[in-house]
């Protein structure tokens, strides 16, 4: 039904998108491009809002697949013509003004049902918003859609019961992170302008790295929680996820501040903090002093340390310290002060409670019908049989604030502006395997603001974030590094699978037909370059009589396209002892590349021929 409902509604704005695809292009585009085009009557509302559904239709639910979308907002185009009109008539509300975001589907939005990814909750429509996405609404956004997300939000690979896994665009084999990879992959992909994650235990900050976003976990109590699923009300937070810093910061001057549904928000109810936006150009990185964490880099993989480490070197050279820290106890203080387990239970009942749920009344219920993911079985059994001992209890909260106080006077005893440390000590692993490397908990655990910042790529060309911890409320000064950082160092790149809708060179598949035929080989079949896929797929079918002559059929790529014959095998199609082989090579961006300037050719080996080879290009 979901599918059904997507493409009814997209098949409305097809004609409207392509008459004005060439006046202004959704691609990459940050909010303050996209107000200036709306300013100028480049573009409206009700435009950005077809161009993003055909963004969705290419490439979430045909193309790469994402499956980063799990329902749209039917009232979107009218909401975006309503704005239109407002804008003409009295201006602009804000910044987000007639801006398309999307909305992790742990989040109530007006209109739309929050399922928090199980089969459970799939008919729930809560009775009242989320202050933070009413307070987005109010400012004048849309809110297109929601975003799929681990089941319950209850891991980090974003895979439930009700939407299935959704991808990495970076790489289609692996998990997006999570528990916010739905609002993760999609904005990589450009398929909103901004979007909505919570994080617990590093569900914005993960998928951020994994995306080659800017994703903040505010410092606790900067922001409501309220009327967003919980996991942990002591240690949720919510918040956006962006391809800039600068649209982080647009987003969160609207949704930080006092509200009286969230007890946590006291903490900025008397006390003011600068503005995100305005504070953006306030660092200087050559008057940066950071806390390298040794524990967090030495038990990162090699792969993640690298562009991490070039990252501090560069910093390094502008005249930023970089110090080798340590904090007193972390470990045993991070042990000693989880409470997901022990909350989640209530918490969620209570949420069911407040927002109206009928169907399903509590967790005790989603377990004994057993409508969940075998996935998150484990961890819904123990938070359902989990006994809160107020002893307990009061000794994890006091270890938070020990946890807390830690950081706090190491940081003030090092002159220290951040603590610096991978986001996750591990790249995205393969769908299906466990993800392991999270260092999410020092901040979660102690209530201090994180940001991860995209720092470039690995060998394999997988994003990587590094992340920085600072003191409380200090999360604009956070910001601030990640902007100056982002403008002298920019490690953004949109993946290669999600494209501009107006290049049609990376949107097209070719077709090749193979006919080899010399001495006693001959093979015949087709390569199909597939870049919504990201593969080079493959079907050969050779002669009986050269079955046993072949050796290999291999890929290549030459430096130079007038040069061929003796470069290194890049992969065999063929496979050992077949007369028939098909698959599915996954290229990388060198042989991407090569592929569209024609620098890709087969060597074949074979009794009879060469020893070398044959170098041959149908």
């Amino acid at each position: 039904m979901r599918r059904i409902v997507i493409g009814a509604f997209l098949l409305l704005c097809a004609n409207s998108v392509l008459a004005q695809a060439d006046s202004f292009d959704v691609f990459e585009a940050g909010i303050a491009d996209i107000q200036q085009a709306l300013e100028s009557g480049r573009i409206s509302s009700v435009d950005l809002v077809q161009q993003y559904l055909a963004r969705i239709e290419a490439f979430d639910q045909a193309g790469p697949t994402l499956n980063s979308i799990v329902s749209l907002n039917a009232a979107a185009a009218d909401q975006a013509l309503a704005l239109d009109r407002e804008r003409a008539a009295t201006g602009p509300r804000s910044l987000m003004h007639g801006i398309p975001i999307l909305v992790k589907d742990n989040y109530n939005v007006p209109g739309m049902n929050t399922s928090g990814g199980s089969v459970a909750l799939a008919n729930f429509q809560p009775n009242a918003a989320s202050i933070q996405v009413q307070r987005l609404i109010d400012a004048g956004a849309i809110v297109l859609g929601k975003t799929n997300l681990h089941e319950f939000a209850y891991g980090i690979t974003t895979l439930g019961s009700l939407f299935g896994q959704t991808l990495n665009p970076y790489d289609l084999r692996r998990v997006p992170g999570g528990s916010s990879g739905g609002t993760g992959a999609a904005i990589a992909a450009s398929l909103a302008a901004v979007g909505l994650g919570s994080d617990t235990c590093g569900s914005i900050r993960i998928p951020s790295a994994f995306n080659n976003l800017v994703g903040l976990r505010p410092t606790k109590g900067l922001s409501s929680i309220h009327g967003v699923m919980p996991l942990s009300h002591t240690q949720d937070v919510a918040g956006p996820l962006a391809r800039s810093a600068e649209d982080l910061a647009i987003v969160l001057d609207v949704v930080s501040g006092f509200d009286v549904n969230d007890p946590a928000t006291v903490l900025v109810r008397d006390a003011g903090f600068p503005s995100f936006v305005d504070t953006l150009n306030t660092v200087n990185l050559s008057e940066l002093r950071l806390g390298r964490l040794d524990s967090y880099f030495d038990r990162a993989s090699a792969a993640v340390r690298a562009p991490i480490d070039d990252t501090l070197e560069w910093l390094e050279q502008q005249g930023a310290v970089v110090v080798n820290i340590s904090i007193p106890e972390m470990d045993g203080l991070i042990g000693e002060s989880g409470l997901i387990t022990l909350e989640f239970r209530d918490d969620l009942n209570a949420f069911l409670q407040e927002f109206g749920s009928t169907e399903v009344a509590d967790l005790a219920m989603v377990l004994g019908l057993g409508m969940y993911h075998e996935a998150v079985g484990g961890a819904l059994v123990r938070s359902d049989e989990a006994t809160v001992d107020a002893d307990d209890y009061a000794a994890r909260m006091a270890a938070r604030l020990r946890l807390k106080e830690s950081v706090l006077e190491l940081m003030r005893a090092e002159g220290l502006d951040a603590i610096v440390y991978p986001t996750i000590g591990e790249l995205p692993v393969q769908v299906g395997d466990p993800q392991n490397g999270s260092n999410c908990s020092l901040s979660a655990n102690s209530g201090l603001p994180a940001i991860s910042i995209p720092v470039g790529f690995s060998s394999s060309e997988l994003p990587v974030g590094m992340e920085l911890l600072g003191a409380e409320l200090a999360d604009s000064e956070l910001l601030a590094i990640a902007h100056a950082l982002e403008s002298q160092r920019n490690s953004r790149r949109a993946p290669a699978v999600t494209p501009s809708l107006n290049d049609s060179a990376a949107l097209q598949s070719r077709t090749l037909t193979l006919d080899f035929n010399e001495g006693d080989v001959q093979f015949e079949g087709e390569l199909r370059f597939e870049p919504l896929r990201n593969v080079l797929a493959y079907e050969l079918s050779s002669a009986p009589s050269s079955a046993e002559a072949l050796y290999a059929i291999t890929l290549a790529i030459a430096a130079d396209a007038d040069e061929r014959g003796s470069d290194p095998v890049v992969h065999n199609l063929l496979a050992p002892g077949a007369v028939d082989s098909a698959g599915e090579y996954f290229m990388s961006e060198e042989f991407r590349q090569a592929f569209t300037e024609s620098r890709v050719y087969l060597r074949i080996f074979a009794r009879g021929l060469p020893a070398q080879g044959v170098s041959w290009w149908p």
